[in-house]
């Protein structure tokens, strides 16, 4: 009787543990990197079909891009279907297609600014805080091709203040 307790104690922490979100998924804010200041709130989640990693933004402080006017009508790839020149900036996944490298890092996905339309591969790094950060800290890193491209540096948040922007 104590085998078959222990052993079903460890199926049910092994399953609990298999079904924990990897620690790029929540809710992050996105930051300016010249002035420091905010610039979006974000849901950065896994999806249940495809287990791709995608964001959308929550909200933003500049209130005046309502519309993704300045992309163009489609992207290779992109996970909605329509115009996205014509869709709202709030709330369309702007981030798409990540493939889970290991806890914590995803690549290979693309990443849309809705402010200009440019179309980058991105990378995403969870680093946790401690050491070189104060709090936990989401690298998403968009590049052009051959490694070159920018960081920016989000700081987790909660739904609540991604929403709030």
């Amino acid at each position: 009787m104590k085998k078959l307790i222990v052993l079903l104690s460890v199926i049910i922490l092994s399953v609990g543990v298999g079904f924990a979100a990897d620690p790029v998924e929540g809710y992050w804010i996105s930051y300016d990197e010249k002035t420091g200041k905010p610039t979006a709130g974000w849901q950065i989640y896994q999806s249940s079909y495809d287990q791709r990693l995608y964001g959308k933004i929550l909200s933003k402080t500049n209130k005046a891009d309502v519309k993704a006017s300045k992309c163009k009508p489609s992207y290779s790839g992109f996970p909605v279907a329509g115009d996205v020149s014509e869709m709202n900036v709030i709330g369309t996944p702007w981030i798409f297609g990540l493939t889970k490298e290991k806890d914590g890092y995803w690549s290979g996905g693309r990443i849309i600014d809705p402010t200009d339309g440019k179309m980058y591969k991105c990378k995403v790094t969870f680093h946790p805080a401690g050491g070189k950060y104060a709090k936990d800290t989401l690298e998403m890193r968009g590049e052009i091709g051959l490694g070159i491209g920018r960081s920016q540096y989000w700081l987790k948040a909660s739904k609540a203040e991604a929403g709030a922007l």
